[in-house]
This record gives structure tokens, sequence and C-alpha cells, in this order.
């Protein structure tokens, strides 16, 4: 087990040199010379500089690249457009997409007593490792493998608390079953819990089904910590490398310092700008929803400009699901869940639904690109047309953080899956 680079701060700007000698001095260490599959983040962590840490891998290893498998889990497959605006000049042949419903394997359980006494009691169910086959039998079409180089971004996040590490493979490249359950674990337990945190009750869920399925494949952790310096322009704060958790670890801790702040007084209202290359979907829209949160004052309101989300659910049936239940609460979700077998046979859908809700505390209006507003309001939230809510809100004239406009105070995020915003007292009520 083994640290096989790290390096970053709070204030570092990391170069695409930097990058390729860490690229190098891994595999370097590793002496390999065999097969690679390289398991990146999809276009959802566009940001992430796991675009580029492919493709300097495709240029140092060439044909030893066996093929790429973007960490999906849920999503939508990329496009060749979006594949190419991520991911350059690397191979198209070398992509695979990931299926989450028909190819995966379970490589074992974690018993129902560990998940029971991680949800405090809430759930009595096992929790299946499950993985794309292609990482279990250690074959792609471009030949065998034996080295995984798992890529990817550590930030604040909804459902585990800080994102990547094993989650990049047993969630981004896991199955039905062990995707609902960890997302509902998650909800049950307390998304404001749990964000911004390394130890969480998912977490050590997965780390219990790595140290007890994973250890005999060979993984390496390739992990970014991305925020923006004083000009606004996004950077690589950090790049750690490794096999256990160490690497995870380290980026953890500099994420909480790149991407966490601490808002000095409570949120009225809130404007979130989501990015049309990243976001077309409420299901990954609403980080809009999920990092803003504990910033929000009581009856706040948060306006999501959102010009390329067209959809509710990356997948059909959760789409169904959402249009279906809509964005309602916990306890009325809860409540779905028992009475309804649709929504029960989806807990990844029912998690996103208590995700995305307010409980009442706070208002959502959103601006939707190709969602109309009777598609809007029917899931239990407020519609505004993007055009003029762009033009009254211009992201192009507003800097992160407060703003004064047309007399009132605005608080504004331009990217928010890059971070977490909360207020300490809404933060202390989390614990």
């Amino acid at each position: 087990m083994a640290l096989y680079y790290s390096n970053g701060s709070e204030n570092a700007e990391l170069r695409a040199v930097e990058m390729r000698e860490a690229v190098e001095q891994t595999l370097a260490q590793l002496e390999h010379s065999g097969g690679v599959l390289i398991v990146p983040p999809d276009a959802s962590r566009l940001h992430s500089r796991a675009g580029e840490l492919t493709q300097i891998a495709y240029r140092l290893l060439g044909k030893r690249l066996r093929a790429v498998l973007p960490a999906l889990g849920t999503h939508t497959p990329m496009s060749e457009p979006a594949i190419a605006r991520m991911f350059g000049a690397v191979p198209r042949s070398l992509f695979h997409v990931h299926d989450w419903r028909q190819d995966t394997v379970t490589l074992g359980e974690v018993p129902a007593s560990f998940v029971r006494e991680q949800s405090e009691g809430k759930l009595d169910y096992a929790w299946p490792a499950q993985v794309n086959r292609m990482i279990a039998s250690g074959l792609a079409d471009g030949g065998p493998f034996d080295l995984i180089l798992s890529i990817g971004q550590v930030v604040p996040h909804e459902v585990i608390g800080m994102a990547n590490y094993n989650k990049n493979i047993l969630v981004g490249t896991g199955g039905v079953e062990g995707i609902d359950r960890s997302h509902y674990l998650g909800a049950v337990y307390g998304m404001e819990r749990i964000m911004g945190r390394a130890d969480t009750p998912v977490r050590r869920v997965l780390n219990y089904a790595a140290d007890h399925f994973l250890r005999g494949l060979p993984i390496v952790y390739v992990l970014t910590v991305v925020g923006r310096n004083e000009a606004g322009e996004l950077v690589l704060r950090g790049l750690f490398i490794g096999d256990d958790a160490e690497c995870f670890e380290r980026a953890s801790a500099l994420s909480l310092q790149v991407n966490f702040a601490m808002v000095d007084r409570e949120i009225h209202k809130a404007v979130v700008y989501l990015d049309p290359h990243e976001y077309h979907s409420t299901w990954l829209g609403n980080k809009a929803v999920y990092r803003t949160r504990m910033a929000l004052a009581d009856d706040a309101e948060l306006v999501i400009l959102a010009p390329g989300v067209r959809e509710f659910g990356e997948d059909a049936g959760i789409d169904r699901l959402i249009r279906k239940y809509g964005y309602c609460g916990t306890t009325a979700t809860l409540n779905a869940v028992k009475a309804h077998a649709d929504l029960a046979a989806n807990l990844s859908a029912a998690a996103h639904l208590i995700h995305g809700s307010t409980e009442g505390r706070f208002r959502i209006t959103y601006c939707p690109g190709a969602l109309s507003q009777q598609e809007v309001e029917s899931v239990h939230y407020a519609y505004a047309g993007l055009g003029s809510m762009m033009e009254r809100y211009n992201p192009a004239e507003l800097k992160d953080g407060w703003n004064r406009i047309h007399g009132e105070e605005v608080f504004f995020v331009s990217s928010p899956g890059l971070g977490l915003w909360a207020h300490p007292s809404r933060l202390q009520s989390a614990l």
C-alpha cells in the first residue's frame, strides 16, 4: 500500500507539466509495463482535470491503454461531442459505456448488520459490492489489463460526504442495488449530516466493501482538488495518487480548505448558474440545491438558472418517478416508498427526491432551458422564464459571492459542483 504522489495547497496552481510528472512518476514507481484501464468521471465532472489526466496517460501509455470506462453511475452515456470536449484526442474506440442495469458483477456483500449500525437502525439490508464486469474480469476489447487508474475529483458531496476514491469504482461503475441502497442510506441518515465529511456512514460501507472485495484488484487512485483563484479561474489546487486511503484523506483535507465556504450571514436570495455543458437534468442540476441549502435562511429563495436542463432524470425510469412523485419532502417520500412498489424498487430515485426537496423551509425557482412551466410546477418547484431571469441575473455580470443588483442583495454561485456553502448555525444543527 503506497502513496505515489502528493502535491497541493490552498493556494497552489498546478500546471500541465506537473500533472504529467505526477503520472510519469507513478508509472515509474509501479514499474508497470502491462495493460491499463482508465476509469475517469463523465462530463458531470468536466472541470475535474480528469480529462487532461486521461490524455496525459494515453500519451505515456500508447497501446498499453486498453480501455477508458467513464464512471457513469446512473448518468446518461457521454455523446461524441462531450467525449471530444473532455478527453481530446484519446481515440473514441477506447471508450466503453457502463450499463448500471445490465453490465455488473457482484463481488460480495456488506452485511445487513453493518448497514443497520451505520444507519442508526433505520435500514436493514445488506449492501452488494457491484462493479462493471470489465473491472472484475481484467479484460477489455483491446486485450487484458493489470492496472486500473481510477481518476477523479474530491469535492463535497451530498450522498457520501466527499466525492471519489472507492466511490468511483463501487458507485460509478456499480449496479442497480448498490447505487440504490448507498444513495438511500445517505438520504435516510441525513444529507446535511454528511456533506463535507470524509467519514460518513456511506463511506464506511464502501470502505468495508473495498477492504473485503476490492483488495485483489490493481486499483491506483488519481485524485484532484479544483478551485477558483482570485481571478475567478478554475485551477488545480492539489493532486494525490495512491492505492490506499491516504491519498483520499489528503485530498479531502485540502478540498475542505478549497471548496468549503462559511458565509458570514444567512442567504435570503441565492442565484445559481448551471453550465449547459455539465447540467441537462435536475438529477445533476440539483447540486444547486444540495450545496447551498445549509447557507439558506428560512423562507429564502433559490433561483436556478439552467439553460441546458431538459429533463428530470438521467435515466428514463427515474425521470418517470420524479415526474410521478415530485420533490415533496422526506416524510412524504419515505411514506411513498412504503406504499408504492415502483419507488421502493428504485431507492436512488427516492433518495434524490429527498435531496432535492426544500422540506418547506425555503423556495426553489427553476429557470430551465427546455422544461415547461407545467412540468416544473408538477414536481413542486416554482417556475420562471429563463430569458427574463438571465437578463435580470446575468451570470457574466455577477461575481461569486455577495452582489447587490436591482436593489436586492444576491448570493451568486457560478459552479455549484465545485463547492459547499454553509452558515455556522446550519452546520452546527446538522452535527
